[in-house]
C-alpha cells in the first residue's frame, strides 16, 4: 500500500515490477484474507421486483418458520436487509445482494453474470470442437415450492441444483440392454449421484464471486469435471478439506442451502459422501487440483456397468 496525494493506494507484486490493484483484485485480496464478504456485497440496478418473492415467501413461512411474513415492499426490504439478501448500495437506494440475487433472484444472470453453471459433455477426453451438449443454466439456486391441501411439500419450479440435475442425467446415465420383469430398462449410472450432487453444490457454495465466470461441469468419456472460480478460502488447503476441516466462503448462501437441506448439517460433504462414495461406487478417489484461479474437481469415471 502506498499513501500519495492524500490516498492510500493499493498495489500487487506481478514479477519483477508492482502494478496498480484493480477493484476486483483489491476485492479478491480483501476476500482471501476473510476481510470481506462478497456474499453480502450490493448488486447495481437491482430491486425487490428483482426477486422471486414466492420463493421468499415459502423460505419465510415454510422454512425457517417466521411467524410474521411482511406485506408492504417497505417491509420486505427492512426483513431482507436483516436477512443479508438486500444492502443498501451508498447512493440511497435498497438493492440485492449478491446472495439474494444468487438465492432468490430472477433470472440471476441478468444482473450477476457469474450466477449460472454451465454445463457441457464431450464425447471424448478432451474438450473437442463440437460438443454434444454446451448450455449454460440460469436460475435461483433454491427451487420454489409450496405447501399442498395435504400438508405436503410439492415443487412447483426447479432451482439451479434440480436444473442441473436435469440436464446432466442423460449423460452421466445408461440404459441396461436387459428388460427386467416389469418390461422396464434400468437405468444406470457412471457415477454416484450424491458424490455428483455434493460436488456441484460444494462449488456454488464455495466459489469466489469476484470472478466474472461461470462454474464449469464437463463430462468427459473418462470423468466428469467440476471447476469452480477463484482459489482456495482463507488458509484451506486440499489436505485440509478432505480431512474434513470447514471454512466457508460465503456463510449465508451455506446457510440458505443447509436449511433447505441441500447442504450437509456437518458442512463434511468431501470427506463424509464424495471419497467415501467414489471409492465404494466406482473403486477410484476423486482428484483435486487448486490454484491461484480455480478449484478443479475430478471424478473418474466407472469403468464397467456389468
Amino acid at each position: 500500500m502506498l499513501k500519495h496525494d492524500n490516498r492510500e493506494e493499493i498495489y500487487i507484486r506481478m514479477g519483477d515490477r508492482s502494478e496498480k490493484a484493480s477493484r476486483e483484485q483489491q476485492l479478491r485480496l480483501f476476500e482471501s484474507g476473510g476481510l470481506l464478504h462478497v456474499e453480502v456485497l450490493p448488486v447495481t440496478g437491482t430491486s425487490l421486483s428483482n426477486l422471486d418473492m414466492d420463493r421468499l415467501s415459502y423460505y419465510l413461512s415454510g422454512i425457517i418458520r417466521d411467524p410474521e411474513i411482511p406485506s408492504a415492499d417497505a417491509e420486505w426490504e427492512e426483513r431482507l436487509l436483516g436477512l443479508g439478501l438486500m444492502a443498501s448500495d451508498g447512493l440511497g437506494n435498497t438493492v440485492c445482494s449478491v446472495a439474494g440475487v444468487v438465492c432468490f433472484g430472477i433470472n440471476p444472470r441478468r444482473f450477476l453474470r457469474q450466477a449460472g453453471l454451465r454445463v457441457m459433455a464431450f464425447s471424448g477426453t478432451d474438450k473437442e470442437y463440437q460438443a454434444t451438449l454446451d448450455v449454460v443454466l440460469d436460475a435461483p439456486l433454491v427451487g420454489r415450492w409450496k405447501i399442498d391441501e395435504s400438508g405436503k411439500k410439492q415443487l412447483v419450479d426447479e432451482g439451479l441444483i434440480e436444473k442441473f440435475a436435469l440436464t446432466i442425467e442423460p449423460f452421466i446415465t445408461q440404459e441396461s440392454p436387459e428388460i427386467d420383469e416389469h418390461m422396464r430398462r434400468e437405468k444406470m449410472s457412471f457415477y454416484p449421484w450424491e458424490a455428483v450432487r455434493e460436488t456441484v453444490i460444494n462449488a456454488l457454495v464455495h466459489r469466489d464471486w469476484t470472478r466474472a465466470v461461470d462454474i464449469e461441469v464437463t463430462n468427459y468419456s473418462d470423468r466428469l469435471e467440476v471447476i469452480s472460480p477463484g482459489k482456495l478460502q482463507n488458509s484451506m488447503t486440499i489436505s485440509k478439506m478432505v480431512a474434513g476441516q470447514r471454512s466457508p466462503r460465503n456463510t449465508l448462501i451455506m446457510e440458505i442451502l443447509r436449511d433447505y437441506a441441500y447442504v450437509d448439517s456437518r458442512g463434511m460433504g468431501v470427506r463424509t459422501k464424495v471419497i467415501p462414495l467414489m471409492k465404494k461406487f466406482n473403486q477410484a478417489e476423486p482428484i483435486f487440483e487448486a490454484t491461484e484461479d480455480y478449484l478443479k474437481t475430478i471424478l473418474p469415471k466407472k469403468q464397467s456397468l456389468s
